[in-house]
């Protein structure tokens, strides 16, 4: 009985994707065995052939200028979901995410503490690098101790509570850091241990140190009131061996 009332709030998957076409379809297809959910994918100007895979597979797709902050809101515009889960389009959701997403967005049965105000899944690499199991650690230590889970931990939240705050703000890098930061404001933020796999080739290509490393001055920088329109230029303008995708 309580599966079937909490399965009654649809889940709206929102999917930024640009040139996503060898990841796309396998993402997808880990949504499909789902109860009561929308995938909406938000096409940013891909010339790959993704927008034209997705439309083949029968998934309802967006086109929006490039940027994931605008994507995601154009995405919201369409979604018809109580639940909003913003997913990463080279991440892998776990098998029964929408029991869990719902189950961890609702109120405790006993006591007076509020339901969480958002939630996000812990997170896994797909590589076999123990540097990577070291990253791992970090990222579910830093999201269940001090609530700042990251965009590739498929952060959701309930579509009112997305309104209320106005939606992404029109970042063009940070912009799930900065919602994140405005929602553990509001409330408590929920960890599901089970994890959500992530592509490893942001570190591969760009190698772990040097990657870990740049994001975190951005994060840094972001905090000591650089401009995200000057850390998007650093972001981009690094040396290949250090900048990430």
């Amino acid at each position: 009985m309580i599966l079937a009332e909490t399965a009654t709030e649809r889940i709206s998957i929102i999917i930024p994707v640009l040139n996503e076409v060898g990841t796309i379809a396998k993402v997808l297809a880990r949504t499909r065995s789902s109860t009561n959910v929308e995938a909406i994918v938000v096409d940013g100007g891909s010339v790959d052939g993704t927008l034209e895979l997705v439309q083949s597979l029968g998934v309802k797709v967006l086109s929006s200028p490039t940027g994931r902050a605008g994507q995601m809101n154009a995405g919201v515009s369409a979604a018809t979901g109580e639940i909003l889960l913003f997913l990463h389009a080279d991440t892998l959701l776990p098998p029964g995410f929408d029991t869990m997403v719902r189950a961890a967005l609702k109120p405790p049965q006993q006591g007076c503490r509020k339901p969480p105000v958002a939630g996000a899944f812990a997170l896994q690499i797909d590589a076999p690098l123990r540097s990577l199991r070291l990253i791992e650690w970090g990222v579910n230590w830093r999201s269940r101790y001090f609530q700042m889970p990251y965009g590739d931990q498929a952060i959701f939240l309930k579509a009112e509570t997305f309104h209320q705050m106005g939606g992404f703000a029109r970042l063009p890098i940070m912009e799930d850091f900065e919602l994140v930061r405005r929602l553990r404001s509001m409330g408590h933020i929920a960890l599901i241990p089970v994890p959500v796999v992530t592509s490893a080739r942001r570190w591969l290509k760009k190698g772990i140190i040097q990657t870990t490393l740049m994001n975190q001055i951005i994060i840094l920088a972001y905090f000591l009131g650089v401009s995200p329109q000057q850390l998007v230029c650093w972001y981009r303008h690094q040396p290949k061996s250090t900048r990430k995708i």
